[in-house]
């Protein structure tokens, strides 16, 4: 089994060098958030994490202040609540950012299931056949880098769950890189 205590350096130490290299560009990346919207640049969203506690990943904020409370993919208009700057920064990727900070916490890892929403029972439910809910969700992982949201939540689930029973160095970094290519490539980003 992969040695936790080694995969928790490497996320301490990969989201530190995140965070130092990428402060000045997060810095602008707020600020031009806030000029576009008036209010705070980064939001919390209530999500399940390890063990199916909860927590609060930070992200860059994509969508209008006044966008109601509602999950987006229940939205019937989602795209006017969509900011400018926040179709580049989902296009991007770069609103996930800030949750290098909750993998400096200990919240998150670099890979592992994407965290689920706290109202997401059904997929909640379905990680739990796998155990998919009982390791530290990530910034990224093997669902995410083979369909992220298009994928029917049986298949999310499963795949979560591939992970989890194969986890180790060798299945960290081939997710770790084929995420550079997700986003990088053009016809794979969610629009």
């Amino acid at each position: 089994m992969y040695n936790k205590i080694f995969k928790r350096f490497i996320d301490v130490s990969l989201s530190l060098i995140g965070i130092i290299l990428l402060a000045l560009p997060m810095l602008i990346v707020a600020i031009l958030i806030r000029m576009e919207d008036a209010g705070p640049a980064i939001f919390k969203q209530k999500r399940v994490g390890n063990h199916k506690t909860y927590f609060n990943l930070y992200k860059f904020r994509s969508m209008k202040t006044s966008t109601p409370d509602v999950p987006t993919h229940l939205m019937n208009n989602s795209q006017d609540y969509i900011t400018k700057m926040g179709h580049f920064i989902r296009k991007t990727s770069i609103d996930e950012l800030p949750q290098l900070f909750n993998i400096l916490k200990g919240d998150m890892s670099i890979i592992g299931p994407r965290p689920a929403l706290w109202n997401q029972d059904d997929l909640i439910a379905e990680r739990d056949k796998y155990g998919a809910n009982d390791v530290r969700p990530g910034l990224t992982g093997w669902a995410q880098v083979n369909g992220r949201d298009e994928l029917p939540i049986p298949k999310k689930a499963k795949l979560d769950g591939y992970y989890v029973k194969h986890q180790g160095l060798g299945l960290d970094i081939l997710c770790f890189l084929k995420t550079i290519i997700v986003i990088f490539d053009s016809d794979s980003i969610k629009h």
